[in-house]
């Protein structure tokens, strides 16, 4: 979780009557709600509310959203163009699902349109990658400017609006979504929860709320809740995003994947080296930022070939040119599954002989279980990559 945050107007107490202004309509106090991960053993915040935030007037059922799985009849790797899919629908409704098993699920996005209603995900938290597009994340707790490259990292149960500037061109997004909580790797933090010297970015690198967002409005407004693939549409008898004041642990936060600062060596790295977030529900997040090349003079400078034994591969590809792969242009997925070798294309070995830097910039995501291509990525999928190592 990013570090504490005491954002707006909070009392002396938790749990004490946060008295409002005098000749403020109610009951004299603002609403305190509490909102906590693992139940009320783990991280948590406290926001203050000018009205009841449960104060809901009518309950819809408002459809589903399946996630379906393609037949896969063959263990292979596949090549993906995402770059090019049709833009369309708002940063919700226009997603695209590409990756799924029951640990995570990849979306692509290029929404046409600003969002027509409020979301919330109930059950998973969600990194919005903004490969193009900058704008706000609007949400109780507050604004959050947002640009290229940005790691929108929203917990989950956090109602939200991406607007974006629309002077800014096209939103093109990846969205990685998450049963399980979504935490930064364990490894480079010391016991009291700092990131320790050496570790590749730091606090000083995640971006918070800075002040707080009041709408006080009475008024009708739709929020649209996704828990699974069930979707229900809440009426809410006023908008949610008026909150006074909040602090804790638990917010949206940004990390621009440029702000990572890559741990490089005299001979090639493994990939963990790049890890930037993981879940607890059996995934990992890393980042492949521009970065110094080896310095050995017998170095191999793109990844040796390997078998992924226990682990499914994915890379998205943002900008720059990666060394080891051919034929992979921006917005280019790769999935390398379980079970069967992957190195770099032929060629580019001895291509990278006399490099001395990279100015690759990738996002991976490792999965231990099982990935599954959706219907819909099937028909960007380049079905004779698997024979592309061939000279």
């Amino acid at each position: 979780m990013p570090r504490y945050l005491s954002v707006g107007s909070v009392p002396k107490k938790r749990h004490t009557a946060h008295r409002v202004e005098p000749g403020y309509k109610g009951e004299g106090i603002y609403y305190e709600e509490v909102i906590s991960t693992h139940g009320f053993s783990r991280a948590h915040s406290i926001a203050y509310h000018l009205r009841p935030p449960t104060r809901v007037r009518k309950v819809e059922a408002a459809g589903t959203w399946p996630v379906e799985r393609s037949e896969q009849r063959a263990l292979r790797h596949h090549h993906l163009k995402s770059g090019g899919i049709a833009a369309k629908g708002d940063p919700v409704t226009g997603r695209l699902p590409l990756f799924t098993n029951n640990d995570v699920t990849m979306w692509r996005c290029r929404p046409t349109q600003a969002q027509q209603e409020l979301f919330r995900n109930a059950l998973a938290d969600e990194i919005v990658f903004v490969h193009k597009g900058r704008g706000k994340l609007l949400t109780h707790f507050g604004e959050l400017p947002f640009k290229p490259f940005d790691y929108v990292v929203i917990p989950r149960c956090t109602t939200y609006e991406l607007a974006f500037d629309t002077a800014a061109g096209q939103p093109d997004l990846l969205i990685i979504e998450s049963p399980g909580l979504i935490d930064f790797p364990r490894r480079y933090l010391n016991p009291e929860g700092q990131f320790k010297l050496g570790a590749p970015f730091c606090e000083r690198d995640l971006h918070g709320p800075c002040d707080p967002l009041v709408i006080d409005k009475e008024q009708d407004v739709p929020v649209l809740i996704k828990d699974g693939e069930r979707l229900t549409r809440y009426t809410l008898a006023h908008h949610p995003f008026d909150v006074v004041g909040w602090d804790g642990f638990v917010y949206p936060f940004t990390f621009n994947a440029d702000d990572f600062e890559p741990i490089t060596g005299t001979i090639h790295q493994p990939p963990p080296i790049h890890q930037t977030f993981e879940s607890e529900g059996g995934f990992v997040v890393c980042t492949f930022a521009p970065r110094v090349l080896d310095t050995h003079p017998d170095a191999i400078k793109v990844p040796y070939a390997h078998s992924n034994v226990e682990s499914d591969e994915v890379l998205y590809y943002v900008r720059g040119k990666f060394g080891s792969r051919r034929g992979v242009e921006e917005g280019s997925f790769t999935l390398h599954p379980h079970g069967i070798p992957h190195g770099p294309h032929p060629g580019t070995i001895v291509a990278s002989r006399d490099a001395t830097r990279t100015d690759e910039l990738a996002v991976m995501v490792d999965t231990f279980r099982p990935l599954f291509l959706t219907k819909q990525a099937v028909e960007l999928d380049d079905p004779n990559y698997p024979m592309s190592w061939l000279d």
